[in-house]
């Protein structure tokens, strides 16, 4: 890591100044079976938190968290619908989620790491049939 970089300030009254320095490291995320789980119905096609919890079969508790830790590491993306699309449908408005190509990745790993994770959800999402 390259030395951090300082820059003279001068203080009009001579008194004493902190210089903070915040880097931020890249931490891969531990990826569980339910996390892969989300993230697999995400890459699927299934884009809000509800849908997620109904295809994944996971509660709201367990849902919400991951998906903000997903968004977080950067791994997922969100963005909220338009106010006058929900209001027209006569709900609260929908965050969708998207899966990054870093979440990809690390989806492809999960994979690998839980073989039957592929088969928890059917086509679009759906919850596999026993």
């Amino acid at each position: 890591m390259a030395p951090p970089r300082v820059w003279p300030i001068d203080i009009p009254d001579g008194g004493p100044y902190v210089e903070f320095y915040i880097y931020r490291f890249h931490v891969r995320m531990r990826i569980t079976y339910p996390t892969a789980i989300v993230m697999l119905a995400v890459s699927l096609g299934v884009r809000y938190g509800f849908d997620i919890m109904e295809a994944t079969g996971l509660q709201s508790g367990t849902v919400y968290p991951i998906l903000r830790r997903l968004e977080a590491a950067g791994m997922v993306r969100s963005k909220w619908e338009a106010v006058g699309t929900a209001r027209d449908e006569q709900r609260p408005p929908r965050r969708y989620y998207q899966i990054t190509g870093a979440g990809s990745r690390e989806l492809r790993d999960a994979l690998d790491r839980f073989p039957g994770l592929a088969g928890t959800l059917g086509p679009a999402g759906a919850p596999a049939r026993a």
